[in-house]
């Protein structure tokens, strides 16, 4: 595990760039990843990351693009469409939440 400077905040990642502390994100933390990807964040870009971060404090784990179809109502077409090719890791890196399981 190493440390970064994200939105002027020093932060602890994995080897991924991942944020691995939840209490460490913040709206700036996560404006800045996603601009990190290439990822222009609307309303709907972060209500569906807020969605995903309570889901992850409820279930204790991160929800799968599946999950986030089902639970959070977001189809998986339109998650593509927020998320361009990777949309559950892409997701998951912006909410400062763990790769879902199954993702490469």
């Amino acid at each position: 595990m190493g440390m970064a400077t994200i939105a002027g905040k020093d932060v602890h990642v994995n080897e991924e760039g991942f944020l691995t502390e939840f209490d460490e994100w913040d709206e700036d933390v996560a404006a800045e990843l996603a601009k990190n990807i290439e990822v222009e964040m609307t309303d709907e870009h972060w209500a569906l990351i807020k969605w995903l971060r309570a889901d992850y404090q409820e279930k204790g784990e991160t929800a799968t693009t599946r999950r986030v179809q089902t639970a959070g109502g977001v189809p998986t077409k339109r998650q593509f469409e927020l998320f361009p090719k990777k949309p559950a890791k892409k997701m998951a890196y912006i909410a400062g939440v763990p790769k879902p399981k199954g993702c490469v």
